[in-house]
């Protein structure tokens, strides 16, 4: 009895089969998984090509003549060669092997199989047998075995199609699988992203102090789940106050990292209380020599000692953007930029000079982080300090006010624009 005929082997019907084609298309574009992408498409082609039995192979990972079954059609439970890959049986040698390691198409049109060959099981009684390889890196680590019963059972005109035909299939649920890899492994880092996020938000201050004649308020906001950028309230001898602001170069994990270190090093630091500078040289000691010797990363700083009883802020600055000062007593607007060093971790023995700034009541201090006046509008303009100084202008009763002017200025200017850049300030307006 001949075989019957698919839409692939019939004459003519080039409408129907064409629907048919379109229709099998859209269907396979709606898989999200791989294993449902082959079982669409084997249901799809034995409409298109009925065949009475199908396996397929894999020698991926293995040396000649061994080579996995990945499916077959004999098998009365599901399994997915991807996720169950230690249940698929192993074969070495016979037809198969011959077959898979040609890296070679082939119909065999009257198939003597030897009872002792590796594979008999699979392919006794067809007669009929069509090897397509489908080719990974120009070698065919996977391929499709098509049998029927009967002799001479496939059209050899049709083969080249179902070779082209089988192989883009395979390239698609190839590239399924890596894209449903991918997304597990971003996941994973998410996850532990925003971890590592979670752990540097308990590093910073959980309460701000209450300091005689400074009002503060702060903002921080990773890029990401988590960032390079630091700052840090210190409580000081003699009721004197630190205000630390950092920010690491890159982003990611090693600039997190780098964060981490650069608060535990201020934590451990025992050096005269009241000297900036002796701080950041305690600092910039430690992760030039400890800790950035191959990852060439760097960090700016900022670190100021506010004496609350003469309204004195004696600060040094590692390479960081000079806060600005805005004297509300008389309209002026001036840099913290007296003294300015290397940022940290790039010469150890580097010397971090101090400067005295005496404040007045109504004066509003803004210390901050590049991430703000890099903020870009979707026209890719920066915030810049111009527009920073300009949200300064208004002087207001309370730091947190302050604070809300100048995230409201950034976020109408970026008008929505996500941030690419880590965003952290400390306002403080002396009383």
């Amino acid at each position: 009895m001949a075989p019957r005929l698919g839409l692939f082997e019939s004459a003519g019907r080039s409408q129907e089969k064409l629907a048919f084609i379109v229709d099998t298309m859209q269907e396979m574009s709606r898989q999200v998984d791989a294993q449902s992408m082959v079982k669409v498409y084997g249901t799809r082609m034995q409409e298109f090509l009925p065949v009475d039995r199908s396996i397929a192979l894999s020698r991926r990972d293995l040396k000649a003549p061994r080579f996995r079954i990945t499916r077959s059609t004999t098998w009365k439970e599901d399994i997915d060669p991807w996720k169950q890959q230690e249940r698929l049986p192993i074969l070495e040698g016979g037809l198969l092997a011959e077959l898979i390691y040609s890296d070679k198409p082939r119909i065999i049109d009257d198939l003597q199989i030897s009872p002792h060959d590796p594979a008999a099981e699979y392919l006794a009684g067809h007669r009929s047998l069509m090897a397509i390889p489908l080719f990974d890196q120009g070698a065919a680590l996977n391929m499709r075995i098509a049998l029927r019963q009967q002799p001479r059972a496939f059209h050899h005109e049709h083969f080249p199609e179902m070779v082209w035909m089988s192989n883009l299939f395979g390239r698609a649920a190839h590239f399924l699988v890596v894209d449903e890899a991918l997304k597990r492994a971003y996941d994973s880092l998410d996850q532990e992203m925003k971890a590592i996020g979670d752990i540097q938000r308990s590093l910073l201050p959980t309460k701000l102090p209450t300091i005689q004649t400074m009002d503060l308020a702060t903002y921080y906001q990773t890029a990401n789940r988590a960032g390079g950028d630091y700052y840090d309230l210190l409580a000081l001898p003699n009721d004197k106050y630190g205000l630390l602001i950092a920010d690491v170069s890159g982003h990611g994990t090693p600039a997190a990292v780098l964060m981490a270190v650069t608060h535990n090093l201020a934590h451990t630091y025992v050096g005269p209380s009241d000297s900036p500078g002796k701080m950041l040289e305690y600092l910039n000691y430690h992760i030039a020599t400890r800790y950035n010797s191959q990852a060439e990363i760097f960090v700016t700083a900022f670190y100021g000692v506010y004496d609350p009883a003469t309204r004195t802020l004696r600060y040094a600055s590692a390479g960081h953007n000079p806060p600005r000062l805005k004297r509300c007593q008389d309209g002026s607007l001036a840099f913290l930029d007296g003294v300015g060093s290397l940022p940290l971790g790039i010469r150890a023995d580097e010397h971090y000079e101090e400067c005295n700034q005496p404040l007045i009541p109504g004066d509003q201090l803004v210390i901050y982080t590049d991430g703000i006046t890099e903020a870009r509008n979707p026209q890719g303009e920066l915030f810049g300090v111009a527009r920073l100084d300009a949200a300064l202008e208004q002087c207001t009763v309370q730091a947190s006010y302050l604070l809300k002017e100048l995230l409201d200025a950034v976020d109408r200017f970026t008008a929505g624009q996500p941030a690419d850049d880590d965003r952290t300030i400390i306002v403080a307006r002396i009383s």
